[in-house]
């Protein structure tokens, strides 16, 4: 049979799917009524729902888990919406299809935000097919009919189990999206819940696969090195000696390539290009690695980076300086306000570094490339832990020519993402290598792969100035920010992005950018730039409020004035009454202005990211070696509404943690364009009995669901650092606290 779409159709396709999503209730196509074979096109379903006969509701998950928990938060919305028991739900991973599930993608905490409305449209579409197969089914109104716990309920107490009803509710038209209905949140009965991980059980027992599990038939494993001096270029290796080792079965030299760098997503431009180097497969990855170890190679090093962090430094304290010395307008407030002598006045320079992901999972691909023949095109076949696994196949497209309908990519649990997985260098190398090979390939970073070949948090410095009037309020605010940039434009990370509390909500603030030009690849990582910017802005306002004589949550909250949207209509801007309220909750809830001992001391924090506000109050302990601990954090939170109140808990516990270790231990350093950290005898990882005890609260407001796997980790450094303040008297203003002699124990 031939179906015509016509444009109510496609509007209700298009609505339902949001680009491509349909639903499945576990029926094969041949028994498909006809207005949803009309929608699908085809015989084949793309699904989000099945239902099986025995009850058992499979839900698909599209969106890619790094353990940020959206596995088991997306799956949450469309049960509840349907009506369905919890406890009758299996999560299984939907496959890598841009066709039919749109952008598969996870990065900027975006995933609930992107995801929730589609997810309540098909949990309501599903839970209205049911309610009309059972108003058929029981030959009543469907007015009288209600979908809960796995059941479509008569007002008279007669049931269908979804089970009984799925073979004809399939049959059902799709519900016009515009007229779908959704559950009033006060009879949640799953969203809100704390709903353990669906796939914790197979990871706390080994039977989870990551991408480094993967195993494929007649598979060989790779290693690849690069340059230590970032950009140099393999000329020739000790190839004989190499191949000789034991099961190493071939070595050679990949030429770079800039065509893998190309992409249609603009932050990922010119990421992912194949670095030269020497690739060795074998037969297992102890051979790969031990031959790696026995590598000698000569390097063209002429347009390698020269970037010296020490010269950085240096040259970020000069361009500091030189702009304090400008002569400026007379009638400028801001320098009228800094020239009042009835102000007081102060300036400081922050510091922070360059940092490395780290993930526990280190970088692997897996990939079979087929090579077409008698006319059969090429083919590849590709097993990747990534947040963006569908930006693969342009990399196979521009790099080998691989049609991207001729690739197939299954995307993996990844040990661990934030922000580096975005970025397919990796996988590059793992395709370039598989094609030379003539074999499918397992490709394995070592850790010293890992942190050398990272795109890293950029590091920066802010030069800030302050003035403070007679009655203890901000005069005027200087921010100067030094960062770094690429090919004349600012690398992911480094610079202010606008929506900073001290430049949106004062008046009286001047701001300044300088940049300086670096080799050194940075990327994405956990809140790109809020990270940093929070540590400087943060602990300057404290420096303030100490100056002004002022407790720090009263001179917090007096600045954000009344309580507005900073973007007005915008629902994901900052919003000065939801900061107030977090500032508030977290003091409240930390027992702020009690008095402490001797060495103890409070820190406050506030930060905005993400569309999410947040405010932090450190509890820390200082000795007088100055070995410090931080005794508790407690976190106030206003995301909107939680949809999964354990995995809510578990990503502020996690930034908290990712902060603290990263704030008090961490920094990348280059000497002359190599990266002088190698594993974590260098790069140290804080350790379990340094972790806090971790306090979250939130504020369930009735604005949009907004993400939070990032927002959390931006005012750990500050708040620490001013609770040191408060403990010792001494203003920390450089990360890592090893700088200042402080040491986490």
């Amino acid at each position: 049979m031939t179906h015509t779409l016509n444009r109510r159709s496609f509007l209700k396709a298009s609505a339902l799917t949001g680009g491509g999503f349909l639903l499945e209730l576990s029926l094969p196509a041949s028994v498909l009524g006809e207005e949803l074979g009309t929608l699908v096109g085809s015989k084949e379903l793309n699904a989000y729902i099945k239902i099986a006969s025995d009850g058992q509701i499979t839900i698909y998950s599209a969106t890619p888990e790094m353990g940020q928990g959206i596995k088991t938060t997306l799956p949450m919305v469309i049960a509840e919406e349907m009506g369905a028991k919890w406890e009758d739900v299996v999560v299984l991973d939907a496959p890598i299809d841009p066709k039919k599930f749109g952008m598969q993608g996870a990065g900027g905490s975006t995933s609930v935000p992107r995801n929730f409305d589609i997810m309540r449209r098909m949990g309501a579409s599903a839970r209205e097919m049911l309610i009309s197969a059972a108003s058929k089914s029981m030959e009543v109104n469907r007015e009288e009919l209600e979908a809960r716990d796995s059941k479509v309920i008569h007002a008279s107490g007669e049931s269908l189990t979804f089970g009984q009803l799925a073979a004809s509710a399939v049959r059902q038209p799709v519900p016009d999206p515009e007229m779908l209905s959704f559950k009033d949140p006060r009879s949640y009965t799953i969203i809100g819940q704390a709903i353990s991980g669906v796939d914790n059980l197979v990871i706390a027992t080994g039977r989870s696969e990551f991408g480094i599990d993967v195993d494929v038939p007649g598979m060989k494993y790779a290693s690849y090195t690069r340059c230590p001096k970032i950009g140099g270029v393999a000329v020739s290796f000790n190839e004989a000696e190499i191949k000789a080792l034991p099961g190493v079965v071939d070595a050679f030299i990949l030429q770079p390539d800039a065509r893998s760098g190309k992409a249609s997503m603009p932050f990922l431009k010119g990421l992912a290009e194949l670095q030269g180097g020497v690739a060795i497969v074998g037969d297992d990855t102890w051979s790969v690695f031990a031959a790696k170890a026995k590598l000698k190679v000569v390097w063209d090093e002429s347009s390698a980076s020269t970037d010296t962090w020490t010269a950085m430094v240096e040259e970020g304290r000069k361009i500091a300086l030189e702009a304090s010395g400008e002569t400026k307008k007379d009638s400028d407030q801001v320098d009228a306000a800094f020239a009042d002598q009835n102000n007081k006045v102060i300036d400081a320079f922050y510091q922070f570094p360059y940092v490395a992901h780290v993930c526990m999972e280190p970088m692997n691909c897996t990939v079979d490339f087929r090579k077409g023949g008698a006319g059969e095109p090429d083919r590849m076949e590709i097993w990747v832990p990534s947040q963006f696994p569908g930006q693969v196949v342009e990399i196979a497209a521009n790099l080998l020519g691989v049609a991207p309908e001729n690739v197939e990519v299954h995307g993996t649990r990844m040990g661990g993402g934030f922000g580096r997985r975005a970025v397919h260098d990796f996988a590059a190398e793992a395709m370039a290598i598989s094609h030379r090979a003539g074999v499918p390939v397992k490709l394995t970073w070592t850790r010293t792969d890992d942190i050398h070949n990272d795109f890293f948090r950029v590091g920066g410095f802010e030069q800030l100035k302050g003035a403070i009037n007679p009655e203890g309020q901000v005069a005027a605010l200087e921010q100067h920010y030094i960062g770094f940039s690429k090919g004349g434009q600012p690398v992911i990370g480094s610079g202010l992005r606008g929506n900073e509390f001290t430049m949106s909500a004062m008046k009286q603030t001047r701001v300044r950018q300088s940049m300086m030009d670096i080799r050194t690849p940075c990327g994405a990582w956990r809140a790109p730039g809020s990270n940093t910017n929070a540590f400087a802005e943060q602990s300057f306002l404290h420096e303030l409020a100490v100056l002004a004589g002022r407790d720090h949550v009263e001179f917090l909250i007096e600045l954000m004035g009344e309580p507005r949207w900073l973007d007005k209509g915008n629902v994901n801007a900052m919003n000065t009454g939801r900061d107030i309220d977090v500032i508030k909750l977290a003091a409240e809830k930390a027992g702020w202005g009690r008095a402490m001992p001797q060495g103890r001391g409070l820190g406050l924090s506030f930060y905005f990211c993400h569309a999410a506000h947040v405010a932090e109050v450190a509890e820390v302990t200082v000795d007088s070696n100055k070995n410090f601990t931080v005794d508790r954090v407690t976190v106030a939170v206003d995301v909107g509404p939680i949809i999964n109140m354990s995995g809510a808990i578990s990503q502020v516990q996690g930034s908290v943690v990712d902060g603290l270790s990263t704030m008090a231990l961490q920094e990348i350093t280059m000497t002359d364009g190599v990266i002088d950290q190698r594993n974590f005898d260098d790069y140290p990882v804080m350790r379990i009995g340094q972790t806090p005890l971790i306090d979250v609260h939130f504020i369930q407001s009735d604005n949009p669901s907004t993400g939070l796997g990032e927002p959390a980790l931006p005012p750990l450094a500050p708040a620490v650092t001013n609770a040191i303040y408060a403990a010792t008297g001494e203003r920390i203003r450089s990360m890592p606290l090893g700088h200042e002699g402080y040491r986490l124990v």
